[in-house]
């Protein structure tokens, strides 16, 4: 059996993404690593319902130590309306460190279940990160598990949030303007 290090934006996400994973055979560590939500309020009841849901299904997570929020403005700023390729790339590049450093066969993420998020983008940046890092980057496509994710989530009673998590998205989506 392969072993996975699933980074996860949120519980709701992982909910169908941890599920298809482990129907396949492989055996999945959830992986938490989001500088970019913002406030960190929002990161901590984030963090709150991924640990809820980690702990309800048994399911293996690793915190990542800090608040790098700071790490997160130095990759976007002077670019925030182009920001989310430089936020993609800071998470996905410190599941591969971490997969790597734990002796993973592969990484992926939860990014992968949104139909919000740009696809491709996160497959190319997926390969590229898994190639500088030498470890696998696991591919697939689990927007066809979207709502199913949103129907477990409820069930659970986990956390639901309205926005991404940066505080550009949370401008865009609640000033009704984008960036």
């Amino acid at each position: 059996m392969s072993s996975v290090l699933l980074h996860t934006c949120c519980g709701p996400c992982a909910t169908y993404v941890v599920k298809s994973l482990q129907d396949k055979g492989l055996k999945v560590t959830a992986f938490w690593y989001n500088p970019n939500i913002h406030p960190f309020t929002e990161h901590q009841r984030r963090l709150e319902a991924m640990q809820t849901f980690a702990r309800e299904t048994k399911l293996p997570l690793i915190i990542a130590e800090g608040y790098d929020i700071l790490k997160y403005f130095q990759a976007v700023v002077g670019h925030e309306s182009s920001r989310c390729p430089d936020c993609y790339r800071l998470r996905m590049m410190k599941a591969a460190e971490t997969a790597r450093q734990r002796g993973f066969d592969a990484f992926t993420t939860t990014l992968l279940i949104s139909p919000y998020q740009n696809h491709s983008l996160l497959r190319e940046l997926g390969e590229k990160i898994a190639d500088e890092h030498r470890v696998e980057f696991h591919y697939e496509d689990f927007r066809p598990g979207f709502r199913e994710s949103h129907r477990i989530s409820k069930e659970l009673g986990l956390y639901h949030q309205g926005y991404c998590g940066c505080v550009y998205s949370e401008w865009e989506r609640y000033g009704k303007e984008k960036i």
